[in-house]
Formats: structure tokens, sequence, C-alpha cells
């Protein structure tokens, strides 16, 4: 395969890009901690018992660092001084390993990878583009990518996944488009539509240079995808990363490829990332009653919301100990959409390794959503509840708690899921999935045995044959 050229257009745009050094201070691994070698007012972050938990786990199986690695920046440790679903989110423990049960490739992912690094699944296309982040979440739903640990792919071969790259990306995105174009607007193999949206994610892609970022921007643009996200968890972890050179860039990129919706995909997980705070602990208001934002935060979240052109979205999983709390996910939905951003969806945890250390029960979950919810207007709810099933993204739609006359196994009330999209061609959107409630499950599993009425298939998966390619 020939190495990727750029036009004439992406050079002119890529020679305006600057790069910067960041600083973001960083801890990583347990290490520095075992060893007192992390700044001394950091030292006390894990008490000495913690430690010596952690220290026994080490070269186990039960190693939280081989799960996943541990990482914060500077940053975030400040934010956690004052916050326990702070400290929690990046705070190792071996309770994460007490149970390894999950997926290796959570969601089957590689069943969609019709190049390394590439998933093509609805009508969008994800893109591995880095395998770390600025720090790391203990819950992260990609452990396997962050950890490099070795998955069994489609085809039976074992592997690490590697990252996107731009060649190999591109000469896909033409070839599938070209044949939808030919046949008359979809796939004549797998019936998909045009392949017109890509999202940068990994780990998380702002820790890549601005040089680097653009060159993706670009390089997408010029191969015809309409909208690009950016996932990212940086205006959390580091949001001074949002600095004059990067949004330089934007601009850039926004006066080259004006026809190309650029979307942000944010991860806040809770208010206390990026609300201020007392000494103590209280949100700061301001003299309008509206809570302040940190002042690093307010000042990215400013840069990105004053360019209209760039849509920002919220999203996050329902996770044990940290954001299961209607109050917190109420006061994080009203700040969001106050400042202009959009609050797009909650998950249920997925089924990734030691997830019984983080899922809420989906009941549970579906109740906390239901009940922050209460109190605010039309625009601030409109997040959904979604759990990633093998088929699709899936809406948990109402949980009841009556009976439902002439349906046995209703007794004690039902949930509806409800198929928002499939991972191929989207022909069971709509279709709905009833099933007799469980209020301790936490993933699909828990409702085997009482499955009412499935016209989306939830229970009835059958794995993929091979890939779109």
């Amino acid at each position: 395969m020939s190495e990727y050229a750029p036009t004439p257009r992406e050079e002119a745009f890529l020679a305006q890009v600057e790069d910067r050094k960041y600083d973001r201070q960083s801890i990583n691994g347990l290490r520095p901690f075992f060893d007192e070698r992390a700044p001394e007012e950091m030292l006390g972050f894990y008490s000495a018992e913690e430690l010596a938990e952690l220290a026994a786990l080490k070269g186990t199986e039960r190693d939280v660092e081989a799960r996943m690695p541990v990482k914060m920046t500077r940053h975030y440790y400040e934010l956690a001084r004052r916050s326990e679903p702070i400290q929690k989110l990046v705070k190792a423990s071996p309770e994460e390993t007490r149970s390894l049960a999950g997926a290796d490739d959570p969601g089957h992912q590689m069943d969609y990878s019709p190049v390394e690094g590439l998933l093509h699944k609805y009508e969008m296309g994800l893109m591995y583009v880095v395998s770390t982040c600025s720090a790391h979440c203990r819950f992260c739903y990609r452990e396997e990518l962050i950890s490099r640990r070795e998955i069994e792919r489609h085809d039976g071969t074992v592997a690490k996944k590697g990252l996107a790259q731009i060649g190999p990306v591109t000469d896909y995105v033409r070839k599938h488009n070209a044949a939808v174009q030919k046949a008359g607007g979809r796939h004549p193999e797998s019936g998909r539509e045009k392949l017109r949206e890509i999202l940068l994610s990994g780990g998380d892609p702002m820790v890549l240079s601005n040089s680097k970022l653009a060159a993706w921007l670009a390089a997408l643009a010029e191969v015809g995808i309409e909208a690009i996200r950016i996932g990212t968890k940086e205006l959390a972890f580091f949001p001074d990363r949002f600095d004059e050179a990067f949004f330089a860039m934007l601009d850039a990129f926004h006066a080259t490829y004006p026809d190309v919706g650029l979307r942000l995909m944010m991860h806040f997980n809770h208010p206390d990332e990026f609300l201020a705070k007392d000494d103590t602990g209280a949100y700061i208001e301001e003299p309008s009653g509206i809570l302040k934002w940190h002042e690093s935060t307010w000042r990215a979240m400013r840069g990105l919301t004053q360019r209209g052109w760039i849509s920002l979205e919220n999203q996050a999983p329902i996770i044990r100990g940290i954001n299961d709390d209607p109050d917190a996910l109420r006061i994080m939905q009203r700040a969001i959409k106050r400042v202009g951003a959009n609050n797009h969806y909650f998950f249920c945890g997925r089924d990734i390794v030691a997830h019984e250390a983080f899922n809420v029960p989906i009941e549970t979950a579906w109740k906390i959503l239901n009940e922050s919810q209460k109190g605010l207007s039309g625009v601030e709810t409109h997040a959904r509840l979604s759990i990633t099933h093998y088929k699709g993204k899936t809406e948990v739609a109402a949980v009841t708690s009556e009976p439902i006359p002439g349906l046995p196994g209703s007794e004690n009330g039902v949930v509806i899921f409800k198929l928002l999209r499939n991972a191929a061609s989207a022909p069971d959107r709509g279709k709905v999935c009833i099933v007799g409630r469980n209020p301790d499950a936490i993933w699909f599993n828990g409702y085997e045995d009482r499955v009412l009425f499935d016209e989306a298939g939830l229970f009835d998966y059958a794995r993929v044959v091979e890939s779109d390619a």
C-alpha cells in the first residue's frame, strides 16, 4: 500500500498549524507512590494501608495496573483533593480485580474492523488514533486498548488492538463510498449507506499534537467525510490543552473545509470536574446564582462555544460511587446546557473485564437518570440512557413497577429496551425488547431467563460472519 500523500490544499492548511508542548505534570503508575517519589503534597493520595494492599497484588492475576495502568494529571489531582467522586475515578483499588468477569472485546467491536484501528459501525466509523489519555479512568470502556492487552480477533488470531493510520483508513473510506455510490446508495454486500461521519477516539485524541490532529482532520475532509467527532475527556483532565494554538488550528481547518461539521464529544462524569468549590467543599455561586466554573475549564469551554460551527455534546456512563447520584447529575446537566453544550447520552456500564466493580444495576441507573431530570427544562433533559448491546446502541426506554395485564412474567413490572442503532445497516432501529424486572441485573445476561417479547432480537443475537471490507 502506497504512503499517504496530502493534497496541496491539505499542505496549505497544515503549514498554518503550530505545535506546543504541554506540561500536564502527570503521575504515571503506582511506583511513584510506592517509592515515595511523587511530589510530597501528593503522597497522601493513597494511604499506607491502600498502598500495601495494592503492592500485594503486583505480579498476580489481580494486579490492578495490568488491568488498567494508573495515571493522573496535576490538574485532576487538585480537583480530587476536594471531591471523593473524583478521587474514585482515577484512584486504583483492589476491588477492581476481585472479579475479572467480562469481555476482552466488549461489544465484539473487532467484528466490525475492516482495517486496523477503524471500526465501521452504524453510518459512522470510530478510529483508535492513540492508546492513552492524560489520565486514566479506572472504569475505562477501552481498558483492553489502554493496557495493550492481546485479544482474539474476528478470524481467531490473537493480537493487541492496533492504531489507525491515515493511508489505510482513507483508502477504505474511498473504496466503500465509491461502491455505495455505484450501487445507488447502499453497499452491495453490507447494505450500509455512505460512510459520512468519523469519531477520533482511543485513548484521547487531545493528547496528540496539533499537527497530528490536523493531519487526521484534513485527510478525512479530503476523502469526503461530512462530519468529524473528537471524543475527549481532556476538558476534565487538562483543560489548558485548549489554548490559542489549538483554536487557531480549528479556525484554519474551518476556513479550509467550511462544509465539514466538527463535533466535540465531551466526557464529564461529575460536576466536580468543572465547577469551582470553596474551602468548605461547596460550589461557588456567582451573584446571579449561577454556579461558577473552574477558570481554566471555563476558558476552554468559552473558546469552544464561541465557535458556533462546533457542536458540543457530553456523554458519560453512570458508575458506582462516582456519579450514581441524581443531585449530581441534575447539577451537571443544567450547568452543561447553560454554557451552550448538550447532554447527549448517559450509559449503563459495559461488559468490560472487571465490570462488576463499576456497573450500577440497569434499573437503578434508569431510576437515577429519571430522578435527576426532575426539575430540569425540556432542553436540559435531552440525554437518554443507553446500554451498548452487541447488536447496537440500545436505549433503556422504560422501567415499570406495575404488572401488565395478560402478560405472564410481568408481575413485578418490566424493562423496555429500544434499539437505537444497529452495528451494520440499521434495519432494526426502533424495535423493542421487553423483559421481566431484575433489580440486580448489571448486563443483558441478567435478563436471559425473563424475556417476554423480543422483536429487536437482543436475546437471539448471532455474531457477524465477516467484516465489511
